[in-house]
């Protein structure tokens, strides 16, 4: 019996789909409605699960081999960095500080070198003449200021602060003047000029002649009180 070719074509899927029950015999009831599809059943079982990308693994253990190699949260907070210095901070500070100090020393020291240097070649010891003051109390009288003149020469006029008045009353002492002089008879004349007994306006001269030989010359201007006359007393005093 000849059978037509549309009911053949028909015939084909139910037969292949026949052929393929016991491989979807242990599928799951959901994939039930996919079988009954002739056309989706006729086609080989394919398996829809996406296999893992081979990257995946890779990263993972890209991921976790930090993980693994870094030390625990604890450890890593109590060690101390391998770049640490072994001494704080505050002991390099002191140290740079010694130094500093050490070396401000060495430049006064350097200082007072180089000044007695020129001291002794501008105004050698042959031929030098210094020239000091000095007051003890100061109650009759209040320095404002002093000139010197050395042979009939005015070689200073000086102007006293209130500080340094204060500094002489306390003792203190003054180098007024330094030169030279050649060896020979010499008069050294100071005028005297500040406010006396009672803020009056006051000037007083004093002089002395001295004898310049070899080796240096030291005089001394004496501010004292005359308590008794309640008035200033001014007197040149020559250190032999």
């Amino acid at each position: 019996m000849r059978i037509a070719r549309s009911t053949w074509l028909l015939l084909l899927p139910l037969t292949l789909s026949l052929a393929g029950l016991p491989a979807l015999a242990d599928a799951p009831a959901a994939n039930s409605a996919v079988s009954a599809n002739p056309a989706v059943s006729a086609s080989p079982a394919v398996n829809t699960s996406t296999p893992p990308s081979p990257a995946a693994p890779a990263a993972d253990a890209a991921a976790a081999a930090p993980a693994a190699g870094a030390p625990p949260a604890a450890a890593a907070s109590g060690a101390a960095p391998a770049d640490a210095p072994e001494q704080p901070a505050d002991a390099s500070t002191r140290a740079l500080d010694e130094q500093i100090q050490d070396i401000k020393q060495q430049v006064v020291d350097l200082n007072k070198d180089l000044f007695v240097l020129e001291e002794e070649l501008l105004f050698p010891a042959n031929t030098q003449v210094a020239v000091f003051v000095s007051m003890d109390v100061g109650e009759f009288f209040g320095l404002d200021s002093v000139t010197l003149k050395v042979d009939n020469r005015e070689v200073s006029n000086y102007l006293y602060t209130p500080r340094e008045v204060t500094a002489l009353a306390k003792g203190g002492v003054q180098r007024l003047y330094v030169g030279n002089l050649k060896a020979g008879t010499h008069e050294l004349v100071a005028l005297f000029a500040g406010k006396g007994p009672n803020e009056r306006d006051y000037r007083r001269g004093a002089s002395i002649k001295f004898e310049k030989g070899i080796g240096a010359k030291y005089l001394e201007l004496k501010i004292s009180d005359r308590a008794r006359r309640q008035q200033p007393e001014f007197e040149i005093k020559d250190w032999e």
